[in-house]
């Protein structure tokens, strides 16, 4: 039973659709990446879920409960980041743990073992008594969480969590994303750093125009998307006859030779229908008496596949 899901879930502003029939499923355990440009429904979706807005129609369900029906009973089992945190004058970053665990009813001993604990997985410890406004941006996302971790719950939605961070607030905040699934948290997040998210997530979802295009493992969204796969080849001499054998390689679409390097390499480009083992393209070049000095397939991107599936509309 998925611990995440929605059934034609639907938002509507008069007569402006934020949510148009979303359709989700995402198990326990999942990183969930959720892409889309701005106003595609991401941040909309996401705080249907944290229980902060009633859809139009639809439904959404938490660990088995019904938003909108059975909030109270959601609410401990999620932690909820938004985009930028709201600060609290002259409240330093232990008293405004203090305060959160107080709202989850954690108490004395607790309190403090619970406090010092997400202090200790965050690497906030140093920062205990520093006040909560004068933190840099990694750091109050990195506080933004530690609050949300207070009451173990099972399922994190984080909304553009890396947005504006510079990039070693970035790598950090990803490491304890990675931990935190490691913990068996359940996580959807959303962001425009696609390269990180193909990285932490498991599962992937692109919405536009609050219409969810494509839901799945990011090697289906690539097969998906039919991205095609680069690969570079240089061969010790016969260049143009190698060019000629590889044309004739089922699933090839094209073949151009680079000559602005060293030496000519021969550029070809897969059809994505058609991407799996390569072994076979230096197999038959040996076959045929070719001497290979690289064979270099190019990584599969999935900013690529975002280009393809999006048309960059918003609602």
């Amino acid at each position: 039973m998925p611990i995440i899901e929605t059934i034609n879930l639907t938002k509507k502003y008069g007569e402006l659709v934020a949510l148009d029939n979303l359709n989700l499923s995402i198990d326990e355990g999942d990183c969930f990446g959720f892409i889309g440009p701005n106003g595609a429904g991401k941040t909309t979706t996401i705080k249907i879920l944290a229980t902060l807005l009633k859809p139009s129609w639809g439904e959404a369900r938490v660990d088995g409960q019904v938003v909108g029906y059975q909030n109270p009973m959601i609410r401990p089992r999620i932690g909820y980041v938004p985009d930028f945190m709201g600060g609290y004058d002259d409240m330093v970053v232990k008293e405004y743990l203090d305060f959160f665990a107080s709202c989850y009813d954690i108490h004395g001993a607790q309190r403090r073992k619970v406090v010092g604990d997400v202090l200790d997985l965050t690497e906030l410890k140093h920062k205990a008594k520093s006040e909560v406004n004068s933190l840099s941006r990694g750091m109050s996302q990195r506080l933004s969480i530690a609050r949300v971790l207070l009451h173990d719950p099972k399922v994190l939605l984080l909304d553009e969590p890396a947005s504006g961070l510079d990039p070693r607030a970035r790598i950090e905040i990803r490491e304890l994303l990675k931990e935190l699934r490691r913990m068996g948290k359940t996580i959807i997040i959303s962001s425009h750093i696609l390269h990180e998210l193909a990285e932490l997530c498991n599962t992937v979802g692109i919405i536009e125009q609050g219409v969810l295009l494509f839901s799945g493992t990011t090697e289906e969204i690539m097969a998906r998307s039919n991205v095609g796969q680069i690969v570079h080849v240089e061969v010790a001499d016969r260049t143009k006859e190698a060019m000629a054998l590889l044309a004739k390689v089922p699933g090839v679409t094209t073949i151009d030779l680079l000559q602005d390097r060293d030496e000519p390499v021969i550029e070809l480009t897969l059809d994505g229908n058609t991407i799996g083992d390569l072994s076979d393209l230096p197999s038959r070049l040996i076959a045929s008496g070719f001497r290979i000095r690289s064979f270099q397939p190019e990584p599969l991107n999935l900013e690529t596949a975002f280009m393809r599936l999006t048309k960059g509309l918003v609602s």
